[in-house]
């Protein structure tokens, strides 16, 4: 597959087999090192993805945003020095976000806001964050229907793997594990423990570094991380 990076422009190729299929892909740019996100799933002879058989687009808003052109105001930073950590905060009440930003940036993490889904999927489209903080019902009246979570489902395992995802909610309780394997996320925080998140969120990042280190430092050593 030819490839384009839309920061440099530069052009580079990557053998079909080493890219799985029917997913969205964040690849790094080999030039500039940003992330550039590929499309697998499958095309129709016109070059787009097939249409359901109900005859509609199913065209959603996270293939909306990824289809869509370049645009150098859509990336979340300018410049990071190698090595920042990066947080993106998704969530309407202007309470929550203080919290969690100030939690954040105590804990040395550089946060940006997105004020609505598409604006949230744009940023992830060119960025791979190392914490994202989702309220359920961001930009959504049906926490089912959430396009910041189902965009993140879609990843591949390998990118999913390198975002911490905190579901904030108001069902569950903190740290349901049960829960926050149904939800795909690292974990949940409940709004009533929303004064606590920092040192929440410290405790699932330690947990969750504990867990993955021998088999990151396994990828490490083989050269695929």
């Amino acid at each position: 597959m030819e490839i384009t990076c839309e920061n440099c422009r530069a052009q580079f190729k990557i053998p079909d087999e080493k890219l799985p299929k029917d997913k969205l892909v964040a690849v790094p740019c080999p030039k500039c090192k940003e992330k550039i996100t590929v499309d697998t799933r499958a095309k129709n002879h016109n070059g787009k993805p097939p249409a359901p058989a109900n005859g509609k687009t199913g065209k959603n808003l996270a293939d909306e945003v990824i289809s869509g052109q370049y645009d150098a105001s859509d990336k979340p930073f300018d410049y990071i020095d190698e090595g920042t950590l990066t947080a993106l905060v998704c969530d309407a009440d202007s309470g929550n976000k203080a919290r969690v930003r100030a939690a954040l940036e105590n804990m040395h993490y550089r946060v940006t806001e997105a004020s609505t889904a598409r604006e949230a999927l744009k940023a992830m489209r060119f960025h791979i964050f190392d914490m994202v903080v989702l309220n359920e019902m961001f930009d959504t009246d049906n926490a089912e229907n959430n396009h910041v979570l189902k965009f993140l489902g879609r990843l591949t395992i390998s990118t999913r793997r390198q975002i911490f995802l905190v579901l904030l909610c108001s069902e569950h309780r903190t740290m349901d594990n049960m829960a926050s394997f149904t939800k795909s996320v690292n974990i949940i925080i409940n709004l009533k423990n929303i004064d606590e998140i920092g040192s929440i969120i410290s405790t699932g990042v330690s947990e969750n570094n504990g867990f993955y280190r021998t088999f990151n430092d396994t990828l490490k050593k083989m050269g695929r991380l």
